[in-house]
């Protein structure tokens, strides 16, 4: 078993949602948190700056409510993500709110700083750092951070192309901190299939998107609905990072997701460019044919928790 910080032990189902680029908000953080997943958001998704303080205000507040009135079934904790690139010239302003509200879980993107994992570690937070291979890996945790998320083939947006049995396999020889597990996970079964490979928790994204807290135009989340991993196209286009995205939201583009040329990666950019690439062009994950709706963030993990006991049921008979 891995060690996991305190942080974790109050999680009742072994489940992070991740931080979708504009999609998340309080509202949807706030729903997740209380169905007992770790919810999420990008701190970016907060325009202006200011706006953060105004979210973190609402969350810590929504969540010590519900404990207050439910202390047999406390909310999950929540995470910020940060993009840590040169890009993105709010990482300090960010970080500071975190520190302020005592953001109980840092994730940490595109870059792994040592100031960045001190100023969580300074209050007791924990430190989650997102990679796409072994060796970013090492770098992460040499650098100071808590745990792992294995970002493998088949992720929604920003996402690597190992194989998710590789990946954690690789990690799991020298790393015993906790990992969580991300690509193309949007039922039960591949909850407990992640945690069967090595992982503590599956991280799930896409699967969110089709929630009625989502921040998501009713179109992308309908997108979610009607398609599968057919219709899932990797490329570096948008941001200069490859990641997987919805095909017809690319046609509608006027692209063509059958021949989209290289980007420069040196054109990184995680400002106002990205955000107009990332409203139009729909980030996405292989695992969405098993999303059939648009439902409340609360009967999503409701359908995870049932498929969940159902596979170990099958398991174990």
């Amino acid at each position: 078993m891995s060690k996991l910080p305190a942080v974790f032990q109050q999680l009742r189902f072994p489940v992070i949602a991740s931080p979708l680029f504009i999609i998340s908000n309080p509202k949807l953080v706030i729903a997740q948190c209380k169905a007992g997943v770790v919810g999420s958001m990008p701190a970016l998704n907060a325009r202006p700056a200011e706006q953060l303080e105004e979210w973190l205000i609402e969350i810590t507040e929504a969540l010590a409510k519900h404990n207050r009135d439910h202390p047999d079934q406390p909310a999950a904790p929540f995470a910020i993500n940060q993009i840590v690139h040169k890009s993105n010239d709010r990482l300090e302003h960010d970080m500071a709110l975190c520190v302020k509200y005592k953001v109980p879980i840092i994730i940490t993107s595109l870059g792994a700083r040592e100031d960045v994992n001190a100023a969580a570690h300074s209050y007791g937070g924990v430190v989650l750092h997102d990679i796409i291979n072994n060796k970013f890996a090492k770098k992460a945790i040499e650098k100071g951070a808590d745990g792992l998320i294995a970002v493998a083939a088949g992720a929604g947006g920003h996402a690597g192309v190992k194989s998710p049995f590789a990946l954690i396999q690789e990690i799991r020889e020298w790393f015993d901190g906790p990992v969580a597990l991300s690509g193309s996970i949007a039922t039960g079964g591949a909850v407990l299939a992640a945690q069967a490979m090595g992982a503590d928790f599956a991280y799930i994204g896409s699967a969110f998107i089709a929630t009625e807290e989502a921040r998501a135009a009713e179109e992308y989340k309908q997108a979610v609905v009607d398609a599968n991993s057919d219709d899932i196209v990797y490329s570096n286009l948008f941001t200069g990072v490859h990641g997987n995205y919805l095909a017809p939201s690319i046609r509608n583009a006027g692209l063509d997701p059958d021949h989209l040329p290289e980007s420069d990666p040196s054109k990184m950019n995680f400002g106002g460019d990205a955000k107009k690439a990332w409203k139009d062009i729909w980030g996405c994950g292989q695992g969405i044919g098993a999303v059939k709706a648009v439902v409340p963030a609360a009967d999503l993990v409701a359908r995870l928790k049932r498929e969940y006991q159902a596979a170990k049921a099958h398991i174990t008979a």
